[in-house]
């Protein structure tokens, strides 16, 4: 169950912009709001100066879209608002349209876990107009920042090794509901735990935590707070070291380790939380090892990245243990992922042909691709070889072209999966845990890779170009 249900407990079709109830008024009074459109959502370039992302969020969005429904409560509330001349902005027979209104559409959507490239979709919604339009804000918000997140996790996981990475982020994230959201993404990603309580009920995933400087500081001198900890939790002693000197902190935890071995408990570990850490580390584990803990765990926190983790790793840093936290929930240094949720396709007024529709810019990035997408993606073994996107529709082939340098016996998969048919869920998403897996594979995989072609097939390609230069692009 997602966190929409958990926290929120009721459907949040207000969960949009204005304008996308404007602009359902706007098809209901031109009496074409059933006409069937396509929507993909894509993002346009890659975070943290990486290739693709870990999708993520999906879970949201399905139950988003099954649940979507307006309340009287939000009815009521659409009905006082006014426009400029101080009239009422919407009638009263849209309003009760909107009461009766649910999400009758298809959705078609990459599994979570999988890698995306740029201008891939996401997911693609075929619906009527309306309402197809009427979502974009709600799946925006609900994929981009988890797989932004999950992305993110999933690297420091990959540069971690075999170290554990853990999710200490909640306090720096925004908002509750960013926490939590980011809690299950890092966990998507590959943490292997989180200190947010929560989230580890809400989702079943494992909580983890240490002791706070707070707490030795509530005590008359640092051994007696160690030793306190360890009377009340003799068997998840993670002592943190650096409240007043990190070597002095060391020694300390090592006489507290052997007050708890006389007890017949052993001392999980020590964290570092400040100053040189690479250096520490090799210190506090020449120290733990001289001291008969051969088998505590160095814990290391404050201010980790990817790039840090790596570097000390690279260094040799005994650090069996990485903390992330306001990095990892918001994602630093890469404040959102730069998604759009754009119509690809409509129906003919009569109902009949598909009509392609491309989004032209003064900046060639943000020109889109048309048609009702699907990419299909070939490999060789367990290795990846070429994405290629292709029209499903009637407005090119429905089969992408295997030409180049695919061979020709290479296996296919299409990556945009059924997800929900005329607005009821199809899918079973499989537990947490295995997606975990299957993102932390995936990722590996693809970040193995020096480079990975995703090209348009031909009769794709051949539409875009046709519509770019028709349309003056």
């Amino acid at each position: 169950m997602s966190v929409i249900r958990q926290l929120y407990g009721r459907p949040h079709a207000l969960l949009t912009d204005f304008y996308q109830l404007t602009m359902a008024y706007a098809h209901w009074r031109a009496a074409d709001p059933e006409r069937e459109a396509v929507f993909n959502l894509t993002f346009r370039k890659a975070p943290f100066d990486g290739r693709f992302v870990i999708a993520a969020g999906l879970d949201a969005a399905l139950e988003y879209l099954a649940d979507f429904r307006f309340g009287d409560d939000d009815i009521a509330y659409l009905g006082s608002l006014e426009d400029a001349a101080g009239q009422p902005m919407f009638p009263d027979d849209f309003l009760e349209y909107l009461r009766g209104l649910r999400f009758e559409g298809d959705l078609d959507a990459v599994p979570e876990g999988t890698a995306v490239f740029p201008h891939e979709p996401i997911l693609r919604v075929r619906a009527p107009v309306l309402q197809a339009q009427m979502l974009e804000t709600a799946l925006l918000n609900l994929v981009l920042f988890p797989t932004l997140v999950a992305t993110k996790a999933a690297r420091m996981v990959h540069a971690a090794g075999d170290g554990a990475v853990l999710d200490f982020g909640l306090r720096k994230a925004h908002g509750i509901d960013g926490g939590v959201t980011a809690a299950r993404a890092a966990y998507l990603g590959g943490c292997a735990a989180t200190a947010n309580v929560l989230a580890g009920r809400l989702f079943g995933i494992p909580v983890k935590g240490t002791h706070a400087h707070g707490w030795v500081m509530a005590f008359d001198d640092e051994l007696e707070a160690f030793d306190r900890y360890a009377e009340a939790m003799p068997d998840n002693c993670i002592f943190l070291v650096d409240t007043y000197d990190s070597r002095a902190g060391i020694e300390n935890a090592i006489a507290a380790g052997r007050k708890l071995r006389e007890r017949g408990h052993e001392m999980v570990g020590i964290r570092l939380d400040s100053g040189d850490l690479g250096e520490l580390a090799a210190h506090a584990r020449r120290r733990l090892d001289e001291a008969g803990f051969p088998d505590a765990r160095i814990a290391a926190s404050s201010d980790l990245d990817e790039h840090r983790i790596a570097g000390l790793r690279r260094a040799g840093a005994p650090i069996a243990i990485w903390g992330v936290g306001t990095k990892l929930d918001t994602a630093q240094p890469d404040s959102a992922l730069d998604g759009v949720y754009k119509l690809t396709a409509i129906r003919s007024p009569d109902g009949g042909a598909w009509e392609p529709r491309i989004k032209l810019s003064d900046t060639e990035a943000k020109h889109t691709n048309p048609g009702i997408q699907q990419v299909r993606r070939y490999r060789r073994g367990d290795r990846p070889l070429a994405d290629v996107i292709h029209d499903v529709g009637d407005i090119g082939a429905d089969v992408a072209a295997t030409a180049g340098d695919i061979p020709a016996d290479a296996a296919a998969e299409d990556l945009l999966v059924p997800m929900l048919r005329a607005g009821e869920p199809v899918y079973e998403a499989p537990p947490l845990d295995r997606v975990r897996e299957a993102a932390m594979a995936e990722f590996a995989s693809f970040a193995a890779l020096d480079d990975y072609p995703v090209r348009l097939d031909a009769p794709l390609a051949a539409e875009r170009r046709r519509l770019r230069t028709a349309l003056g692009g």
